[in-house]
């Protein structure tokens, strides 16, 4: 007798698993599972089984059924770090840019991170949810299905807390799933300046606590959600090594996951503290020597790579991706998503990008976009693979071969998107 399901999406000219355990390195970041005339069973937003075609719809039956018709078929991806919740935009610098301008210098005449900050704390939470509903419509058009959310553009105790709620909010009225995370040590704020330690005061003695306590105060569906991650921008012209593991270790005793903005300008060792403090993973990791990618390897961190960032600076230095996987190393992606480095929505473009200046292989690029981006984010266990007891968010693509997602760049291949069961977002409505 056929077992009854809600959907099942059928006819997979390449059906993408990435079935497996635990984060993907080395050799294992070359393995996508793939199955021919692939199909998948889904009921109750959770995917019951995967196999050929026929050995789906001969055990099981549907209401609702979804010809890929010899397309690709795949896990949505996950967007492992976003600065998505932010006001205004900085077109200006980027003009500045173009005619020699370096980031850091941008930064110390008052631009920069400081300018979205400004914009973000003269905004409305109303006007931040809807400032950033529109980058999230880009992002699921493009296939993110999943993505982490930092704050980081407020850096008084009310405006990180404002933004954090957008991200709530967000989170329960439009399909991307989000996971926050708080970056109270974005920058240091103008009225800290020459006040550093002021300012990691504030973060440590009273940001993190009510962080904390309106993280668990909000309204669920229940129980307490989980605490968000804690992040720090240790580099140059930002937040030292010795300030980073000051806030990283506050938030650690009250429980929060870390993660690390580290090697992006500058080597300051903050690859090396992720590996020490337990970190989820360090991100950007430009300037990464290898004994702190084996450190990390040895560690458990996650080496989140975001290639759209030198690309978004013109910068020609990118994330020696090739010496992590041969480290052993799990590689993930993100896009950066911010109004000042990287204004892209699209996981699809990273991983063009990941594989003509990172020297990816267009496999790695999927695995680093879908399983180990979902480990990045704290939710491997559920999210990234087509396997059973797995969250049902697939992809269907308007072409055969997974290597187009690569091969091609500046048009969108994603013509489907399924979000816990739920047909989402298709190429017309997009």
């Amino acid at each position: 007798m056929s077992i009854e399901v809600d959907l099942i999406v059928h006819g997979a000219g390449q059906l993408l698993t990435l079935a497996g355990h635990g984060p993907c390195s080395g050799q294992a970041m070359s393995d996508l599972g793939i199955i021919a005339d692939g199909a998948v069973a889904i009921a109750e937003g959770r995917i019951v089984a995967t196999g050929t075609s026929a050995e789906i719809r001969s055990h099981y039956r549907a209401s609702h059924t979804w010809d890929a018709a010899g397309r690709v078929v795949l896990p949505g991806f996950v967007d492992a770090h976003t600065h998505l919740v932010f006001a205004g935009s900085r077109e200006d610098e980027f003009e500045h840019r173009i005619a020699g301008a370096t980031y850091l210098e941008i930064m110390a005449a008052g631009g920069g991170i400081m300018s979205t900050v400004r914009a973000t704390r003269a905004a409305s939470l109303a006007q931040l949810i809807e400032e950033a509903q529109p980058r999230l419509a880009r992002m699921l058009a493009h296939g993110t299905t999943t993505a982490e959310a930092k704050t980081g553009y407020g850096l008084t105790t009310a405006d990180e807390l404002k933004c954090l709620e957008a991200i709530h909010l967000l989170n329960s009225s439009q399909p991307v799933e989000l996971v926050p995370t708080f970056l109270g040590a974005h920058a240091l704020p103008e009225e800290y300046r020459d006040r550093a330690e002021a300012y990691i005061d504030l973060i440590v003695d009273e940001m993190l606590l009510a962080v904390c306590q309106k993280h668990y105060s909000l309204p669920g569906n229940g129980s307490p959600r989980a605490l968000p991650f804690c992040d720090v921008f240790c580099d140059e012209g930002a937040f030292d090594l010795q300030q980073t593991e000051r806030i990283l270790k506050a938030a650690k005793a009250l429980g929060m996951p870390l993660k690390v903005h580290a090697d992006e300008f500058a080597h300051l060792g903050a690859a090396r503290l992720a590996a020490k403090l337990g970190a989820v993973s360090a991100d950007h990791l430009l300037r990464t020597p290898a004994e702190e990618i084996a450190a990390m390897a040895t560690a458990g961190v996650i080496g989140v790579l975001l290639p759209g960032t030198p690309f978004g600076l013109g910068q020609h230095e990118y994330a020696d991706a090739r010496t992590m996987i041969s480290a052993g190393l799990p590689v993930a992606l993100g896009t950066d998503l911010n109004p000042g480095t990287c204004y892209c929505e699209s996981m699809p473009l990273m991983m063009a990008l990941a594989c003509r200046f990172m020297k990816m292989t267009p496999a790695e690029a999927i695995v680093a976009s879908t399983v180990n981006a979902a480990y990045a984010i704290g939710r491997g266990t559920d999210l990234g693979r087509l396997q059973p007891g797995f969250v049902a968010d697939l992809l269907i693509l308007a072409v055969d071969d997974y290597r187009h997602l690569a091969y091609r760049f500046g048009t969108n291949l994603v013509q489907t998107v399924i979000k816990r069961g739920n047909v989402v977002s298709t190429a017309s409505s997009t």
